[in-house]
């Protein structure tokens, strides 16, 4: 959406808008000095937990920890896709959407065209028996019917050309819906013909695109509307739209593969079914999803193509596993479909079988470990290496905690000790009285390589420091990003390589890019980035430091994070020097580290908040 609507826009929108009024016309408040409170929309509870800051353009549930902008809250409360949260924002506060290209003048006679050829199929159902048979052949009842729109595109050749295609300009319209096909020889056809066709709706239930299903013999089985300005395949989700209107606050959605698997779920009252219009689960998909409910069910068929499928999803799924987030996956019978099985067993049967679906966790572990023997020392090895570099995929949080226990039950080893393996670190056995079998593992006894030179400090314990540092400076940064991202940060700090510096260097060029840009508008910046969840976070911690002492403690922290970096860069330097000869160039680094280093520690020892 940032080719179409500029983030300038945005940026403007978001600091313009109002929180106050935008969640107060929604949901009663009740001012608490400079903050107001509410019960929180997002879950049932007696005591407000809810809060929303004007002063940050933020509001926060520490509930259930539902947080945002304004933005985020209309999509949170009112279920809108980002860019129709931005026409509605934009709306409130009296502001046109601008865009940056000619997108909005070319769709909107696309739209116009697709939906007069969702009224032609509809007609043309009633019109063709046969059709209308063999829909209740497969179960389909005429309410589930009309609530998707579903049609049929009759056997001809130009059904729609000959109705819709009387000029130049409606067929070229007809061209870029997809719903023609340009001839070698020229003229056109048209795309879809003798199948049951099934219309595609936005998040404003305009018909965006088709899927056709062919009724006699004959291949493709199902057929989609091609790539258009419109329609992206690895955007889209069939019944996404229908699912919201069944039901306002889902908790839950499953996803299937098929049209019809969509519709009978919802004819047998299961609502809450999309389906991928034949493509792959896309990162898209999974962040549209969840963005309408915090549980993904999986439904694929139990072959091997199935769980194919189903493992595709779940390497998608990974990075997007924020905290409050979870996938399912169910795979079915063999030779059954959700539409099969809906139809042989019931709805209740059905919804028990998504009720016991199995929880990614045990997914994957059970995936990674079905040609394994978990009693065998060699295969627990092989399994913590192929789970390694799926866990590395995941944000880092409870779940992800969670996981790496699980795994390290599975193996047999302690959880802190398999994280620590996994994360790089030593693999010697610790224990009093152990052997030391190899050279490297032993404690080195190196003499200084310079005069008053130290060995390096634990490196756990300097990293945690070096978090901390880089957290305290980004919380800094988001609740005064005026005061604070007018401060320049020191070109040795961009190329350090310190944890979280390279999001404390973005966020600060955001800030200093913009004069008096928000909070609000640095968060938004983020939105669908793993990163989003942790910097609400810290929005949500009290901030100890006031305003007026930000620009110096900011000062500060920039300071010390230099001197860790040039900790860091000491340190590897003598972890070098104990494994060969140091060139000259690297010796006068050394000495360089060393000078910043010692005159860090007279500093501290004269600043009085040291």
């Amino acid at each position: 959406m940032s080719g179409r609507i500029p983030q300038d826009f945005i940026d403007d929108l978001v600091q313009r808008a109002d929180i106050v009024e935008v969640v107060g016309s929604r949901v009663p408040l009740t001012k608490a000095g400079r903050e107001y409170k509410a019960r929180c929309p997002f879950h049932s509870e007696k005591t407000p937990s809810f809060w929303v800051s004007p002063q940050k353009g933020f509001y926060h549930c520490f509930g259930c920890g539902a947080h945002g902008t304004a933005l985020g809250f209309l999509m949170e409360f009112e279920r809108l896709d980002f860019p129709v949260a931005v026409e509605e924002l934009a709306r409130s506060v009296g502001v046109e959407v601008p865009h940056t290209d000619s997108d909005r003048p070319s769709t909107e006679p696309l739209l116009a065209m697709l939906e007069k050829a969702a009224n032609i199929y509809r007609q043309a159902l009633r019109d063709h028996p046969a059709a209308v048979d063999y829909l209740k052949a497969r179960g389909l009842d005429g309410e589930t019917a009309r609530e998707f729109g579903i049609g049929y595109a009759p056997a001809g050749w130009d059904t729609l050309l000959a109705n819709l295609g009387t000029t130049e300009a409606a067929r070229q319209s007809l061209l870029a819906a997809g719903l023609v096909i340009a001839r070698d020889t020229g003229g056109f056809y048209d795309r879809f013909r003798d199948r049951i066709m099934f219309p595609i709706r936005d998040t404003r239930g305009r018909v965006i695109a088709f899927g056709g299903r062919i009724i006699a013999s004959g291949e493709p089985k199902y057929l989609n509307s091609p790539e258009t300005p419109l329609f992206h395949k690895g955007r889209e989700l069939y019944g996404l739209y229908e699912a919201r209107r069944a039901e306002r606050k889902l908790e839950r959605i499953l996803v299937v593969e098929g049209y019809m698997d969509v519709v009978m779920l919802a004819a047998h009252g299961i609502h809450n079914a999309v389906g991928t219009l034949g493509t792959a689960t896309t990162g898209e998909h999974l962040r549209r999803l969840f963005g309408v409910a915090g549980e993904i069910v999986f439904c694929f068929d139990g072959d091997r193509a199935g769980r194919d499928a189903a493992w595709r999803a779940l390497q998608t799924s990974l990075p997007l596993l924020q905290d409050g987030r979870q996938i399912r996956f169910l795979l079915l019978p063999d030779n059954e479909d959700p539409d099969s099985l809906v139809r042989r067993e019931g709805a209740k049967a059905f919804a028990e079988r998504i009720g016991s679906s199995v929880p990614l966790s045990q997914f994957m572990l059970d995936s990674l470990s079905r040609d394994l023997d978990l009693d065998n020392l060699a295969d627990k090895a092989r399994l913590t290496a192929l789970a390694k570099p799926l866990l590395a995929q995941l944000p880092e949080g409870v779940y992800r905690e969670l996981l790496t226990g699980e795994l390290a039950r599975c193996v047999g080893l302690p959880r802190d000790r398999l994280a620590e393996l996994m994360t790089g670190g030593g693999t010697q056995a610790q224990g009093q009285g152990q052997a030391q079998s190899q050279p490297q593992s032993r404690p080195r006894e190196q003499k200084p390589l310079l005069p008053g030179m130290r060995p390096p400090t634990d490196r756990n314990a300097a990293a945690d420091r070096r978090g901390s540092l880089s957290r305290q400076a980004i919380s800094l940064l988001l609740h005064y990003p005026d005061v604070v991202g007018q401060i320049p940060l020191p070109d040795s700090l961009r190329s350090a390589g310190l944890r979280g510096v390279d999001l404390l260097c973005e966020l600060h060029d955001l800030a200093r890019s913009r004069s008096g840009v928000g909070t609000a508008a640095l968060l938004e910046r983020f939105r669908g980035r793993n990163e989003l969840p942790h910097l609400a976070q810290l929005l949500t911690e009290e901030q100890l430091i006031g305003a007026e002492d930000a620009g110096t403690e900011f000062g500060h922290c920039l300071e010390r994070l230099v001197v860790a970096a040039a900790q860091q860069e000491l340190a590897a330097l003598l972890h070098e020097a104990g494994q060969r000869t140091l060139s000259s160039e690297e010796l006068t680094r050394l000495a360089e580290l060393q000078r910043t280093v010692a005159a860090s520690h007279g500093m501290a020892r004269q600043r009085p908040d040291s």
